[in-house]
């Protein structure tokens, strides 16, 4: 990490929840951001999936708000709503995943921020972009894989059914567009001295990549073929099973293929229509893995790995969640760290994977719900007894540790 992180001295006020939101504002957290997440009384929901230590402090929201001041307060009521206004007012970006007419009729659209803060970078997340016929359907992963294609091409190549991905890939796909979306929009802010105001939809952004690879034939007016892109489509592109377990293999080039032939006495398929170039084995790709799948069966995983790597062929084992977290490439770069949490105590995580000189970037701590709500609001000029009042009220949280409860100096 550089001496002084990138995005230091920028301010992030984040008023979104689950998934793609806090994993943008958590990207812009681990690089220097100053990060200040409102939740609801009731906290993220995310706070409450999966086992835990303490209330609300759930793997996944772990995962996904570290380096953050959290603050609960409950925009419903006018008293929170000026207060977050005021934290709006002084933020360099804000972030928010709900459907943009609620944000106006919350009074958080980006007209009313702008009005306080007129170079604020304004970023929302949602589901369907607002020209479109979609605009205010609900979104949430599954749906967004559904109606960019990703269960029909998990069909299409061999699953039987259309299935989702076992990873929320669209949430996590908007997060970190947003993420370097905001970065690129705090550069034109200081270009221009204006405010920008960003939208990153869930479902054109996974479409967009579905249709990046897929849309092939269909490419060209009139089409060249159909859609799809049949390497990534065929039923026998998967791990391959070996004698013992299974084996991930890309014998992809003219010349992986040439050594992998050689190797195996099959040089004699060098001339084979089916295996002369790039080009026809991708037109009979299902042939050319069946074949690569037949022979893999014959030995054991550890035969196929000192071969391959002997041929300078790409290849791997086949992790499973289990053994990616004592991977030993994983451990060797440092991704997986265990840290101590002052309520939590020993935790498992990950740092981002990006390095700045050389360094990964700091983790920082994952907040209680309110942790921060009086140390945040009490520097943006809310009063003590107005802070008191709205947490009398259910309408605020003081999520402080009860020994900071006690010291008036600690947050």
């Amino acid at each position: 990490m550089t001496a002084r992180a990138p995005l230091e001295g920028i301010t992030v006020l984040d008023l979104s929840t689950v998934l793609m939101g806090p994993l943008a504002t958590q990207i812009l957290a681990d690089h220097g951001a100053r990060v200040i997440k409102v939740e609801p009384p009731s906290g993220d929901i995310v706070r409450w999936l999966g086992p835990s230590r303490s209330k609300g402090m759930g793997p996944l929201f772990l995962h996904l708000n570290r380096g953050k001041e959290g603050v609960a307060l409950d925009l419903k009521d006018a008293r929170a709503r000026e207060a977050v206004m005021r934290l709006a007012a002084d933020a360099d970006v804000v972030v928010h995943n709900l459907r943009p007419k609620v944000m106006r009729r919350l009074g958080f659209g980006f007209d009313a921020v702008k009005a306080v803060n007129p170079r604020v970078v304004y970023c929302s997340l949602y589901g369907f972009g607002q020209d479109g016929p979609y605009a205010d359907r609900p979104a949430y992963d599954d749906l967004i894989q559904g109606a960019s294609g990703l269960p029909s091409l998990m069909q299409a190549a061999g699953t039987g059914e259309p299935r989702y991905v076992a990873l929320n890939i669209a949430d996590r796909l908007v997060g970190i567009s947003a993420a370097y979306a905001i970065t690129i929009g705090i550069l034109a802010r200081d270009r221009t001295g204006q405010a920008q105001e960003i939208d990153v939809p869930m479902f054109e952004t996974l479409a967009s990549q579905v249709l990046s690879e897929h849309m092939y034939g269909r490419s060209f007016e009139p089409p060249l073929g159909p859609a799809g892109y049949p390497r990534l489509l065929t039923s026998e592109r998967r791990p391959f099973a070996t004698a013992d377990g299974h084996i991930c293999v890309v014998c992809y080039t003219d010349a992986h293929w040439k050594r992998f032939l050689t190797e195996i006495g099959r040089d004699d398929l060098l001339s084979d229509p089916r295996f002369v170039n790039v080009g026809a084995r991708l037109n009979a790709i299902s042939e050319v893995y069946g074949f690569l799948a037949d022979r893999l069966r014959a030995q054991p995983t550890a035969h196929w790995l000192e071969v391959f790597d002997r041929l300078d062929i790409p290849a791997t084992p086949l992790n499973t969640v289990d053994s990616l977290i004592d991977d030993p490439q994983a451990s060797a770069v440092g991704l997986i760290r265990e840290v101590d949490h002052p309520t939590e105590g020993r935790i498992r995580t990950h740092r981002n994977p990006v390095l700045w000189g050389g360094q990964p970037t700091p983790l920082g701590l994952t907040p209680l719900l309110g942790q921060h709500t009086v140390e945040v609001l009490t520097a943006a000029g809310v009063s003590a007894q107005d802070i008191a009042a709205m947490q009398a009220d259910g309408v605020a949280v003081d999520g402080r540790p009860a020994t900071a409860k006690t010291d008036p100096t600690a947050a």
